[in-house]
């Protein structure tokens, strides 16, 4: 990739040069797509394959989130293991969707939906959101995409991110807790391979207050 190109640019410049992999995704090898100019297209990145070890089995109903899906080793998981949910895989980068909804095709998972941030009907809710953020927009970019996203969990939803250690992963931990307020709680759920599992829950009912 160039050293001026981001994986997550809309429209990569590096030339589209498809080639395949082979991945465990939901226990099991799967061949799939990818290409320059996305994240980490020559394998599973680290991260993902912390978070993917760490998360217990997603809700097997309503919509589920993948932000930031990339190639697509996360949305592919949440459709493989919950294939009577629908599955939201969001990126910028207009390669990578196409690379995930290829990817679902081949593969028969015709519950992903590979699409930009702005086609996501506003009225929807998440069961549950993993994600591999892109930390390297830059803390303001993502602070607004995380508060972009994160009140979109539904009541009793969590949200799973994987964020590397010495790329701020303690600060955020600590941010998500001092902003978003007491209908949510964070947590650490794992840390591994220089990767910290942050978790975001959201309350079931706000909490009382003075409680």
């Amino acid at each position: 990739m160039d050293a001026q190109e981001h994986y997550f640019t809309a429209d990569p410049a590096s030339a589209d040069q498809r080639r395949e992999l082979t991945v465990p995704i939901a226990g099991a090898p799967m061949t799939v797509e990818t290409a320059p100019g996305v994240f980490c297209p020559e394998r599973l990145d680290l991260g993902t394959s912390v978070l993917l070890r760490s998360v217990p089995d997603p809700p097997q109903h309503g919509h589920l989130l993948d932000l930031g899906c990339g190639w697509g080793p996360i949305s592919l998981t949440l459709a493989s293991l919950s294939p009577e949910a629908t599955v939201w895989g969001v990126d910028v980068n207009r390669r990578a969707l196409d690379l995930l909804a290829r990817n679902a095709a081949r593969h028969g998972l015709d519950n992903v939906r590979a699409t930009e941030p702005g086609a996501v009907p506003e009225d929807l809710s998440f069961a549950a959101i993993w994600s591999n953020p892109p930390i390297r927009v830059g803390k303001a970019a993502l602070h607004e995409m995380l508060l972009q996203w994160l009140p979109r969990l539904a009541p009793g939803g969590t949200a799973s991110l994987v964020v590397q250690k010495n790329l701020g992963a303690d600060s955020l931990h600590a941010w998500l807790g001092g902003t978003l307020g007491s209908s949510f709680s964070t947590a650490r759920l794992a840390s591994a391979k220089g990767f910290r599992v942050l978790t975001v829950h959201r309350h079931l009912t706000p909490p009382v207050e003075g409680a």
